[in-house]
């Protein structure tokens, strides 16, 4: 029987799956794959399991071998590569004055091909400047233009939290946050204490997002009068996660009161 293996070639990339073959791998093991791009360098994200427990829409790739010696210096020379690339590219972008933001450079295995990521405002004619670098690295040139958010992850960074930015470190698809979830939360709106290193709202709104929704789901809307055994008044505020909210009763005073007081 068949068994898959799950492999990422970055970390909080996309996982792939590949036929481990006879290979016995875990978590963490380095190895060469083969892709439709050549081989590829990749880590085991997924040990092997068998076949049928994973629905794949076409046939499996196989992983080609167990990382050596001789491959780590491959992807050493390749890192060389890309970082000459990216200082090459960048003063040909500037001797241009083409107005895009290049930010990352990335090699396949058998450096057969350099694909150039970047950020701009809006279309970009780089014609001039893959005749360029076709004609400084002999390689095939691929220019590829990517979101902010896509930047940010490739990047990675440290987010407000102090801890490494989501995207880059674990999030693998990108789910919509709105202004929405931050109210919701009762949050401040101020875009600077809510938007991440990008620049658009912060990944980590949406984490508690759904919580939120069905615990404010059982308070009063705000602006609703509201009775107690003791007092009625008008709820002018919500505190979710103590599970209380604020009222103001008709001599103006305003108290706080527990969910649990409020007479249906």
């Amino acid at each position: 029987m068949k068994k898959i293996v799950g492999i990422r070639f970055k970390p909080a990339g996309k996982i792939y799956h590949f036929d481990s073959g006879a290979f016995v791998l875990q978590e963490g093991d380095q190895v060469i794959v083969e892709t439709e791009k050549g081989l590829g360098f990749g880590f085991v994200a997924v040990p092997p399991s068998p076949h049928e427990s994973v629905k794949t829409g076409r046939a499996l790739k196989k992983v080609h071998r167990v990382a050596n010696e001789k491959d780590h210096r491959q992807r050493g020379i390749n890192l060389d590569l890309e970082q000459r690339a990216f200082s090459y590219c960048m003063n040909c972008i500037k001797e241009d004055g083409l107005k895009m933001n290049l930010f990352s450079v990335e090699s396949t295995f058998d450096a057969s091909r350099l694909t150039f990521f970047f950020t701009a405002d809006g279309r970009v004619d780089f014609r001039k400047l893959v005749k360029r670098l076709v004609k400084e690295f002999r390689t095939r040139i691929e220019m590829r233009q990517v979101g902010i958010r896509n930047q940010a992850k490739m990047c990675g960074g440290i987010g407000r939290c102090g801890r490494e930015i989501c995207c880059s470190a674990f999030i693998e698809k990108f789910e919509p946050v709105s202004i929405k979830m931050a109210k919701q939360q009762g949050l401040s709106l101020n875009p600077t204490k809510i938007s991440g290193q990008c620049g658009r709202l912060m990944c980590c709104l949406t984490y508690e997002n759904k919580t939120y929704h069905q615990l404010k789901s059982q308070f009063p809307k705000i602006g609703k009068k509201i009775r107690t055994k003791e007092k009625a008044g008008k709820v002018i505020r919500h505190n979710v996660i103590g599970r209380r909210l604020a009222i103001r009763i008709e001599d103006g005073t305003e108290i706080e009161i527990s969910i649990d007081e409020v007479i249906n």
